[in-house]
């Protein structure tokens, strides 16, 4: 049986061949790094498997091409796992709808106070036209009044001239359409 220090020593002597290897196998010099470390710590955990007398370096070789067939089956394991999952990965990006949201923030502040509110509740907070009269203490056909005169001063402000300009947003579009059906109505 080999001796400790005669192991180590001819595993120390197999690391420039073992990094030539790993190189030609992965064609990156860290993968390479990497690939020698693992392949040496295997050794290392394993030397009781090594047959004295035999090829210490054709035993490392081994030991390295497993390791390197096992990583590339590991990654694709996982490409094909993101693959997979990628349009649940995906996310569009949030750069037009911040603009389009500052943009109506903007417009909200220049519509009438009664006007805003009246939109606010109805749009934003989901209450029926009668709640929402309740609220501000006027008729339901005024809070009508007020949401349609809003709605429209919006579009016109945010140069809007259909639901077709919201399509990605079903809130807004669902929004927009009754005040579409308000206009056809009116």
């Amino acid at each position: 049986m080999l001796s400790e220090a005669s192991s180590r020593d001819a595993m120390v002597a197999a690391m420039p061949k073992l990094r030539a290897f790993a190189i030609s196998l992965c064609r990156n010099g860290d993968q390479a790094e990497d690939l020698v470390q693992e392949t040496l710590l295997r050794g290392c955990a394993n030397i009781r498997s090594f047959t004295p007398g035999t090829n210490m370096l054709a035993w490392l070789f081994t030991i390295l091409r497993s390791e390197f067939y096992s990583e590339c089956r590991r990654r694709r394991r996982l490409c094909d796992s993101i693959y997979d999952r990628a349009d649940s990965l995906a996310s569009r990006p949030t750069q037009v709808a911040q603009a389009a949201h500052h943009e109506l923030c903007a417009a909200l502040t220049k519509l009438p106070a009664e006007q805003c509110e009246a939109l606010i509740l109805i749009g934003a907070s989901g209450l029926s036209y009668d709640e929402a009269a309740k609220m501000c203490g006027c008729p339901t056909g005024t809070m009508k009044s007020r949401v349609f005169r809003a709605r429209s001063e919006l579009a016109r402000m945010l140069s809007i001239q259909g639901s077709q300009d919201f399509e990605e947003d079903p809130i807004i579009s669902a929004a927009v359409m009754s005040g579409d059906r308000l206009v056809m109505g009116a």
